[in-house]
């Protein structure tokens, strides 16, 4: 963390939970209405998430276990709400 300053740090962890809340909130939307613009919104969140939760590990990787312990099941709770809601809108749209 020796290039970065401590508010850049601090800004760029604000970011990164305010990223991965809207993430989950969105998915949430998405199970219980699916649609294919709000699947590829909950994608792009997913990726921003785990884009900037590197950025942060690559940047102070002290607490590695911990970050990968919480990335890890935040990757599960989305990543099953996702598949969820896709699947959810397959059937609506197969019918």
């Amino acid at each position: 963390m020796a290039a970065l300053t401590w508010y850049t740090f601090l800004m760029a962890i604000i970011l990164h939970v305010a990223i991965a809340l809207s993430s989950i909130s969105y998915a949430t939307v998405a199970f219980f209405q699916p649609s294919t613009v709000k699947l590829r919104i909950s994608y792009g969140l997913v990726t921003a998430t785990v884009a900037s939760g590197t950025f942060l590990l690559v940047a102070a990787p002290s607490h590695m276990i911990e970050s990968c312990t919480v990335g890890l099941l935040y990757l599960g709770i989305v990543v099953a709400l996702t598949f969820s809601a896709r699947h959810k809108l397959a059937r609506v749209t197969n019918k």
